[in-house]
């Protein structure tokens, strides 16, 4: 097991045997219904660990053009665990052999009536990805140590249906990374003290 895998085992779960002030967007779906769904939160195994993150492509009907975490719905009685890398490898061909679940964490429930189960995991640094062009425009990685830095999760306001709603955004280089994976990243945040990652 790898010094990555082990310390992010043992942070996730000291981070998930106490309370936390989670977020989400619940209050935005009026109906309170939330269909699941699932992402994986994968981080590459260097020495400067990142986030693998996907841009949704521009002609698409959910989302277009934003910054994601490779996921989707949940199929049948499909795990968040194998939904999530089911989605990888239909997103960007993450093969399942490449993957080290670390563990899921808080639900997120999105303004569009998805209960979103992140799932943490590694995979190694020189993945080979093959993204497919149906769903993924592009995609980068964005190091764990700054996403997670709370000065650079900045709190938006924004109008929608005459209600001004609050929302989180993160900024990587020319990636704007908002909304419900910069929610999620956020909410991780609070259950990974990545700060911690060098210690014990």
């Amino acid at each position: 097991m790898s010094m990555l895998v082990e310390r992010l085992r043992s942070l996730h779960t000291a981070g998930h045997a106490v309370a936390a002030d989670m977020e989400d967007e619940a209050s935005a779906f009026p109906s309170g219904t939330f269909r699941p769904a699932a992402v994986l939160a994968a981080i590459t195994e260097r020495e400067r660990p990142g986030f693998l993150f996907i841009h949704r492509p521009s002609n698409m009907r959910s989302h277009p053009g934003q910054v994601a975490f490779p996921g989707g719905k949940i199929d049948g009685d499909e795990t968040p665990v194998e939904a999530a890398l089911r989605e990888a490898w239909e997103e960007l061909g993450i093969r399942e052999s490449d993957v080290t679940v670390i563990g899921q964490s808080d639900l997120y429930r999105t303004g569009s009536g998805f209960a979103v189960t992140p799932v943490v995991a590694v995979v190694p640094p020189d993945i080979k990805l093959e993204p497919n062009p149906t769903e993924v425009a592009q995609w980068f990685e964005a190091p764990v140590d700054f996403v997670f830095n709370p000065a650079n999760q900045q709190r938006k306001y924004k109008v929608w249906n005459g209600i001004e709603r609050g929302y989180t955004e993160i900024m990587w280089q020319d990636h704007r990374i908002w909304g419900v994976t910069a929610g999620i990243i956020a909410n991780l945040s609070k259950r990974i003290a990545w700060g911690d990652f060098g210690n014990g």
